[in-house]
């Protein structure tokens, strides 16, 4: 393996600094030769120093005030009109920059909704949500929804789709959590949330233990949706309806590990049919 000489730190603190993409940052690396733990851990270290140096040179009033105003650095998501992710071609329909939502098309064959919707089918349960206190994962009337997970890399079916999202958010796989889909029915919703474990409650550490925090979301619709069950932002005032295929990402932590307030979200009520949906959650390390 390379050594981490000055030039390589001065480089990394550089990158850093300028808000450089952690995933391009950690590739560079991998391709010269350092092992991907390693790099990820380098680049880690790197970004909490560059807060640092944000926070004394540009921020007189300290880290709180970086905190307060969350700074939207580079999406590692791909440029341009259509993006090869893997096996497939994927359409950007929409791109929001504050905060950062791009909706895709073409994300899932039919097929491929299908399978995925008869495999959840008999798993099954209702849906949980994490207790800010304890970290537990308890049921409350905020989230009516059931659910099933598959784990990662279950069968060659499932890593190929989990290896075509990695690839279109531009994130490891191994940073990935195992997709749970989830089952709307008339009247069912998901009162507006933050996907992000909140650093100042209790029960976040017990999540964020292994992997870190929660990075970004992709939901992926599976089928259509006659009247409601939209992803919504109330505090961007976005609204992204459910249609079979398509898929709707949000990034939540930047670089400098901030929190973005604007990925507030919320799944809204079915009003007609039901909503299936898969999603996606990101870490910031091997979500093991």
């Amino acid at each position: 393996m390379p050594e981490v000489n000055s030039a390589v730190q001065d480089w990394l603190a550089d990158h850093a600094r300028r808000g450089c993409s952690p995933v391009a940052m950690v590739d560079a690396m991998v391709q010269v030769g350092f092992e991907q733990a390693f790099a990820d851990e380098a680049v880690h270290q790197a970004l909490q120093a560059a807060a640092g140096y944000y926070t004394q040179a540009h921020y007189p009033h300290g880290f709180e005030a970086l905190n307060d105003e969350y700074r939207y650095d580079p999406v590692p998501v791909a440029a341009g009109n259509v993006i090869r992710a893997h096996d497939r071609d994927i359409e950007v329909l929409v791109r929001c920059d504050r905060p950062q939502v791009i909706v895709f098309g073409n994300v899932l064959s039919a097929d491929e909704c299908a399978a995925l919707i008869e495999r959840a089918q008999p798993k099954l349960k209702r849906s949980t949500t994490v207790n800010p206190e304890s970290g537990a994962e308890d049921i409350f009337p905020s989230r009516t929804s059931e659910g099933a997970f598959f784990q990662r890399g279950e069968d060659p079916f499932i890593l190929n789709l989990e290896q075509r999202i990695a690839a279109l958010m531009n994130w490891p796989v191994e940073n990935g959590e195992g997709f749970q889909v989830l089952n709307y029915r008339v009247g069912a919703e998901y009162t507006p949330h933050f996907d992000y474990f909140p650093p100042q409650q209790a029960g976040s550490a017990v999540h964020t233990e292994r992997g870190g925090n929660r990075v970004a979301t992709m939901v992926l619709y599976l089928n259509d949706v006659p009247n409601g069950g939209a992803t919504y932002f109330p505090e961007a005032g976005i609204s992204v309806a459910a249609r079979q295929g398509r898929a709707v990402y949000f990034r939540y932590m930047n670089g400098y590990r901030q929190l973005d307030p604007l990925s507030l979200h919320g799944g809204a009520p079915v009003l007609v049919g039901e909503k299936w949906i898969m999603t996606k959650w990101v870490r910031e390390r091997a979500a093991g």
